[in-house]
């Protein structure tokens, strides 16, 4: 099959998992926002997509990370990149389906591992790259959750005795700028995982000479997003906005704030994070404050399972397309 349509086709499997990532992550962004009845469904949903696209230009940090942190490019061919993408499209796909928050993150990083690891075993990993990316992942969602206690007590101290009914009212203006953020927070560091994989696949086709990501690359990966936000994960947004916590306007403003502070710190520095699991945590974190049993931890138990199992079961996943596309690329189809 000739190098340009391979490409095509990754590029086509990458918006996929771009549209898909939207789809289920668009909870992140929205779901305070809805469940507390600030903005309506469709109002939200509008406001993040647009939001995501203008996120997606703020660095290429994370890209890059992606790019080189996992795999040296110039060891992996097109079809590992194209395992990769499928299997954390079939992923993400399932898990927003069932309603369940997951890490579009965990997801692809679990399935570039397992894809390589088909094609050249585990000698091809970038282990020094590969503790920056877990470290960030692990780090980010304990201080989602201890950054968003801290900031709900701090808003608490200044505005705990007020009436709620006045609380409600202007943080629910100021929720509308805090969820635009996070949306924006969300677009800064996602859709650039996506970016760092096109330009992985353009790498080892010979393409492009390094891994600095071109600008169309930029855009087709942030309007990928922001039409998978646009999308809505309705089931999603359920679960995260109302299952864990009975949110009013303050407690959305102070997981959104506390979570977008942490996403786009990480995004300077090219750290990947989840931010499925930094606004999760944050939203605990803040739930926390008010009496641990405010939290619903049978809900929350689930959500960390599906984290816990996304990362193997995508690995497990794109091993075995893998060698089955390299199965078919050896017999010359």
């Amino acid at each position: 099959m000739p190098e340009l349509v391979i490409i095509i086709i990754i590029v086509f499997l990458a918006l996929a998992f771009d549209v898909s990532n939207g789809w289920n992550d668009s909870a992140n962004a929205i779901a305070t926002v809805v469940s507390t009845r600030v903005l309506s469904p469709v109002v939200a949903v509008v406001m993040a997509a647009v939001m995501n696209i203008l996120g997606a230009f703020f660095t290429t940090a994370v890209a890059k990370t992606i790019g080189t942190g996992i795999v040296d490019p110039s060891a992996v061919i097109q079809p590992v990149v194209a395992a990769a993408l499928l299997s954390g499209f079939i992923w993400n796909g399932l898990m927003t389906f069932l309603g369940m928050p997951v890490s579009a993150s965990h997801a692809l990083i679990g399935s570039l591992i397992g894809a390589a690891v088909a094609y050249g075993g585990i000698n091809i990993l970038n282990l020094r790259g590969l503790t920056k990316i877990f470290s960030s992942l692990l780090l980010s969602p304990l201080f989602g959750f201890i950054i968003g206690i801290l900031f709900m007590l701090l808003i608490l101290k200044f505005f705990g005795n007020l009436s709620s009914g006045f609380v409600n009212k202007h943080f629910g203006r100021l929720q509308i700028l805090s969820s635009s953020f996070m949306a924006f927070s969300h677009g800064s560091n996602d859709a650039q995982k996506v970016m760092g994989i096109i330009t992985l696949a353009l790498v080892s086709g010979g393409f492009i000479k390094s891994v600095d990501v071109p600008f169309w690359v930029m855009l087709i990966c942030a309007v990928a997003m922001g039409l998978g936000t646009a999308l809505g994960g309705w089931k999603v947004i359920k679960t995260l906005g109302m299952g864990i916590l009975k949110l009013q306007p303050i407690h959305g403003f102070a997981a959104e704030t506390s979570a977008t502070l942490i996403i786009l710190t990480s995004s300077h520095f090219g750290f990947p994070v989840s931010t499925t699991h930094v606004i999760s945590t944050s939203i605990m974190g803040v739930g926390a404050t008010k009496r641990l049993s405010a939290v619903r931890w049978g809900i929350a138990g689930k959500i960390v399972l599906a984290w816990i199992f996304t990362l193997p079961l995508c690995g497990i996943m794109a091993w075995l397309i893998c060698k089955g596309f390299l199965i078919i690329k050896s017999q010359g189809l």
